[in-house]
């Protein structure tokens, strides 16, 4: 091993680990997110870059908007992985103003091509609107952040499931 190849290797190295590091950082660092509200719902906006509509799972739990994204790092046809620097694991959270009644099982999810998800939840008309019955299954696009085998939620708990919207 010549010298020159030494110093790739090693150079290679620290690349992947601040790679690494850099992804995890990300990972549990929140997704930036706008909350905006009109007469007759609230709009949340995540920044969600590189996120296909089966990569994002959205959640409503106890007047927070969760979204969890696992992204796909595409293969590169004739190129080597130097800086894996973007993390595949992203999450973020907004939480409504605690005055807030909504109706969840009404809320909506939609993936833009400019790689943010939009999230609008309408208003409720009564404070009754905005729980769902403990044996209602309620699931995400494909899977769920808590549950069973099934991908539903475990009876009692107190998740909203909202479609993402192609």
């Amino acid at each position: 091993m010549t010298l020159k190849d030494l110093g790739r290797s090693v150079g290679n190295a620290l690349y992947r680990q601040v790679g690494r590091a850099n992804g995890q950082v990300q990972r549990h660092r929140s997704l930036p997110v706008d909350v905006l509200e009109n007469e007759t719902a609230y709009l949340v906006v995540f920044d969600a870059p590189g996120a296909e509509p089966d990569d994002v799972q959205v959640r409503y739990l106890s007047g927070s908007v969760r979204i969890h994204i696992e992204r796909f790092r595409e293969f590169r046809e004739g190129y080597e992985m130097r800086f894996p620097g973007r993390g595949m694991e992203l999450e973020g959270e907004a939480e409504l103003p605690s005055d807030a009644l909504v109706n969840p099982d009404a809320g909506t999810a939609t993936l833009t091509e400019s790689g943010t998800v939009r999230i609008e939840i309408p208003k409720a008309d009564s404070a009754t609107d905005t729980t769902a019955e403990a044996d209602e299954d309620i699931v995400s696009a494909d899977r769920t952040d808590s549950g069973s085998e099934a991908g539903r939620p475990e009876p009692g708990a107190e998740t909203e499931g909202v479609t993402v919207d192609d």
